[in-house]
């Protein structure tokens, strides 16, 4: 199915919005690279996505720390399982980013995807988030899927899905994301929860109101 033109339209320019704004940062990058699309709601408990706030936040603050300008590093959690992407100078950095993070507090897994190379370029950075953007346009517009259960992080042209999701769902967002042009692979750090989990989650239809009297025989 192909995307939605005007959504794409829409995801590319704040994508390209975004990737304008990196020339400001500094070479050492943190927080989490996916902003999601509100077509239903997070399937975490507010509970776990202020936890994931807060874990990304600290993070952020004891990378800083540890590394100095020693690196590029993108924090991503969900559901308290953190993924690590970006580069780094050496193993040793990254075995250190790796603890660094695992000692915040509600971490209970991490996915260290770091690579041991130099600082990716602004136009590799701009690449990649042109690439989420229409990732994220695709799943809106696949009618089978609600886009708000995937986290999407694209990192020099690997995409990173993350959410809870169905067995199915997986399937058919990987199937998606293949075909999305900048695409080089796709990595899924999902949890699998059944079809009888999902409509438990799903709002549930209103019942009719009752009637105000009984009907007159």
């Amino acid at each position: 199915m192909k995307p939605n033109p005007a959504r794409l339209l829409g995801a590319v320019l704040a994508a390209t919005a975004l990737a304008a704004s990196l020339s400001a940062c500094a070479p050492l990058l943190f927080g989490g690279a996916a902003v999601g699309t509100l077509v239903a709601t997070d399937r975490r408990t507010s509970g776990a996505q202020l936890e994931d706030e807060g874990i990304e936040l600290r993070a952020a603050s004891r990378l800083r720390d540890a590394l100095g300008e020693r690196g590029h590093v993108n924090v991503t959690s969900y559901n308290r399982q953190v993924l690590l992407t970006g580069e780094v100078p050496s193993e040793q950095v990254k075995q250190l980013v790796e603890q660094t993070v695992s000692r915040v507090e509600n971490v209970r897994a991490i996915v260290n995807e770091l690579g041991v190379m130099g600082n990716s370029t602004l136009g590799q950075r701009s690449s990649d988030v042109l690439v989420t953007g229409k990732v994220k346009a695709s799943l809106v517009d696949a009618r089978d899927l609600y886009a708000n259960a995937f986290k999407v992080v694209t990192e020099r042209g690997t995409t990173f899905l993350m959410g809870r999701v169905t067995q199915r769902e997986a399937d058919r967002a990987t199937a998606i994301t293949r075909t999305v042009g900048g695409v080089q692979r796709v990595v899924r750090i999902l949890e699998i929860i059944s079809e009888e989990e999902l409509q438990r989650m799903l709002p549930q239809p209103s019942q009719p109101a009752a009637a105000a009297s009984a009907p007159k025989s």
